[in-house]
């Protein structure tokens, strides 16, 4: 049973009645804010930017303003339970962080800061491929936690098949294969920038350390980087990939696969037929095609569908505790985190991770019972209402 929210407010105030107050703010606003000062400028566009005029990024955002919470009143919420069941596994919360690769450009401790953090807390984690640290070095600070491998498939079958035997031997529980980032998109802070993190031997950590790909190479990256780089990018996604490519992957391993990137219900459908055991439904924060349709707007009839029994999970837009409850409501079986816990990386390594998602998971913790719940599990369609039916 789940008592993180008034756990969280005992925390805070507790420290606030010594005068010590949050270094982390509260506020997705105030902690965006915080991380700019604390970033690189052009690794802060990396992170905050998305495609185009960035278009997707904001109606991601405003998605959410579309639907209002129901609160239901006089039911016993004493007692909460976060948890879910997702491929088999139970999880304590419905709550996943998100892949977001080259971590190493928001602080130094990169992706296991956040693996702590995510252990702390006992939140899942997606590593993504992208990762300043190797799926291993990340699955081992993990520990027992629930970890999911990114996968985006190489332009070598050779790479992407050493990659997905090195996730099961690491103990991953599920492969989350990312299929809208194989062209990158048009993003113009970065392209005003001139910056690609990848070509300063950032996120390369997976790359570099496996025995495919190094036999690529005529001299290894420990003595010829700029030429591991370079092969990297040859490397890096497969623009000719279709859902053929994609069953031969689902029968090429022995995990759960999750499809990442679907927003249309027909690839949902298809996704699952060629042998995927759930979705995510995703825009990757609004960082691949401006002025696609909103996540969220996506969601139900991504879920609709789909057999009950197939997981969605979905994100992007998600900001706090509320906005995952009314994901959950629209039904998804879990939800993604992304920006806000790396900006917590950002602001203050590992303890600026769990601090967001002590705050995310304390909000949804009293928003779940404000709104009449105690079982996350058991929220659905009938805890929200369109904004103009009102």
């Amino acid at each position: 049973m789940s008592d993180r929210g008034r756990d969280r407010l005992v925390e805070v105030f507790t420290e606030g009645m010594a005068g010590v107050t949050p270094d982390v703010p509260p506020s997705y606003e105030e902690l965006e804010a915080a991380a700019l000062s604390a970033m690189d400028e052009r690794a802060y566009d990396y992170v905050a930017g998305g495609a185009g005029g960035e278009r997707t990024v904001a109606g991601n955002r405003d998605a959410f303003a579309e639907w209002r919470l129901w609160p239901r009143v006089l039911r016993d919420v004493a007692e909460r339970d976060l948890s879910v069941e997702l491929l088999g596994t139970e999880l304590s919360v419905p709550v996943l962080l998100a892949p977001v690769g080259v971590q190493s450009v928001v602080h130094e401790a990169g992706e296991l800061g956040t693996a702590r953090a995510a252990a702390a807390q006992d939140v899942p984690m997606v590593v993504s491929s992208a990762a300043s640290h190797t799926l291993e070095d990340v699955a081992a600070e993990l520990g027992s936690t629930p970890a999911w491998f990114q996968l985006y498939s190489a332009s070598d079958e050779a790479v992407t098949r050493s990659f997905l035997e090195r996730a099961e031997r690491a103990g991953y529980d599920a492969l989350v294969v990312t299929v809208d980032n194989d062209i990158l998109g048009w993003r113009e802070r970065d392209v005003a920038g001139g910056y690609l993190p990848f070509l300063d031997g950032e996120g390369v950590a997976n790359y570099f350390a496996d025995e495919a790909f190094r036999d690529r190479l005529e001299e290894p990256p420990e003595t010829a980087e700029l030429a591991a780089i370079r092969e990297f990018i040859d490397v890096f996604g497969d623009p000719s990939m279709t859902f053929d490519d994609l069953e031969r992957l689902c029968a090429a391993t022995g995990l759960p696969v999750v499809v990442k990137g679907i927003v249309h219900p027909d690839d949902a459908r298809e996704a699952v037929d060629r042998g995927a055991d759930g979705v995510v439904v995703s825009t990757h924060g609004g960082r691949q095609v401006d002025n696609a349709v909103p996540a969220l707007s996506a969601l139900p009839r991504v879920v609709g569908a789909l057999p009950d029994d197939v997981p969605v999970v979905f994100d992007s837009g998600v900001r706090g505790g509320a906005d995952a409850l009314v994901a959950l409501a629209l039904g998804a079986d879990a939800v993604g985190l992304g920006r806000p816990y790396v900006y917590g990386l950002a602001v203050d390594g590992a303890d600026g991770v769990e601090a967001v998602l002590k705050n995310v998971l304390a909000e949804l913790d009293l928003t779940l019972a404000l709104t009449g719940y105690d079982d996350v599990a058991a929220v659905g369609r009938e805890a929200v209402v369109r904004a103009d039916e009102m």
